[in-house]
């Protein structure tokens, strides 16, 4: 397949491009393109085919749902059975922004998209390439994120040209991510409502709208072999670069000693080893390839940066990456959701 790459100025669109990227959607086929969160890979929602050729581009297990995106709020009315009282708080506190909903789904929303089950994640996106798209498109749309399945998300559109060039249809570029983790997803076909993805939109503000909010303590663990997904990222290994992960726990003098101790060790094994610090530790590991994701006082830098220097790590063609932990608080509990997985829970506690 040609893939078109096109780069686009957020504050200056070229509507021609917009208008003909949404026809590739609307006709089937397959539009990588910018949103707030990460890039995302996007079909008709409303088709299986379409969709169909999504989780054929990433390699993506079908049994994987998949977040439909509007433009508009007035757009859910069609693709979902209800909307509660709480999802409209929610809806009008945070939309445009960072946060699905997931809703008992209506009869045009194919199995394909929802992975067979009866509810449909939806999210109204606020990047202003991602809204043009699905406007110019006149359907909603699909996407997960822009990259190969399993691999860490895209926030950068070359990222997306390194997975999917000659996979798609097309690829819009746009500037970096603003927060670089995938949206947080909320249920609100249960009481009370349900963070099954945590993300920028944190459970302490989700709280300010429904007090009673909790994230599912499945999240935070290795799930078994017969557990089903009802949100992206829930069940498989994910944002994993080509290296295996380790992720140290624990005091943070003790966590840079553990650490110090691993790196020698590896390199002894004549292992190259890369490190996963912050701008208050970085000075303290005298070898390895160390790479800071920012300061601990700004976790939102931090989170911004995570896929993109998993990913240079796979530039860097280390053989082990190892990586300090992050408190579990506000978005420290979406860094250490995605870093958890990256590593497949392997968790040293020091």
């Amino acid at each position: 397949m040609n893939t078109r790459i096109i780069m686009l100025d957020e504050s200056n669109l070229d509507t021609s491009v917009i208008e003909e990227a949404g026809k590739v959607i609307r006709e089937g086929g397959l539009v990588a393109f910018p949103t707030e969160t990460v890039y995302g890979l996007g079909a008709n929602a409303l088709s299986n085919d379409a969709v169909k050729k999504i989780f054929e581009a990433k390699g993506r297990p079908q049994d994987n749902p998949l977040i439909v995106h509007i433009s508009d709020i007035g757009e859910i009315k069609a693709l979902v059975a209800e909307v509660p009282d709480i999802a409209e708080r929610f809806m009008k506190r945070f939309w445009p922004g960072p946060m699905t909903v997931i809703l008992p789904k209506s009869s045009i929303i194919p199995d394909a998209t929802s992975a067979g089950l009866p509810s449909v994640g939806i999210r109204m996106p606020s990047n202003v390439i991602a809204r043009a798209l699905i406007t110019a498109a006149g359907v909603p749309i699909a996407a997960p994120s822009a990259n190969i399945s399993g691999r860490p998300s895209p926030t950068d559109v070359q990222r997306c040209i390194e997975d999917l060039d000659g996979r798609v249809d097309y690829i819009l570029g746009g500037e970096m991510s603003d927060i670089g983790l995938e949206s947080t997803v909320i249920d609100c076909t249960v009481k009370p409502t349900c963070v099954l993805r945590p993300g920028g939109i944190t459970l302490e503000m989700l709280k300010e709208v429904d007090p009673d909010t909790y994230i599912d303590p499945a999240i935070m663990r290795k799930p078994g072999e017969d557990f089903k997904p009802k949100a992206p990222g829930m069940k498989y290994r994910h944002y994993a670069p080509k290296a295996p992960v380790k992720i140290v726990q624990g005091d943070l003098k003790k966590t840079i000693a553990k650490i110090n101790e691993m790196v020698q060790n590896y390199i002894d094994g004549n292992k190259v080893v890369g490190i996963m610090a912050t701008d208050e530790t970085k000075d303290f590991y005298p070898r390895g390839v160390v790479i800071s994701l920012g300061s601990r006082k700004n976790m939102i830098n931090i989170s911004q940066s995570l896929f993109e220097t998993l990913r240079s790590f796979d530039d860097k063609k280390v053989d082990v990456i190892i990586s300090e932990s992050f408190e579990e608080k506000g978005v420290g509990v979406a860094i250490m959701n995605r870093l958890n997985k990256s590593a497949a829970f392997d968790i040293i506690k020091v």
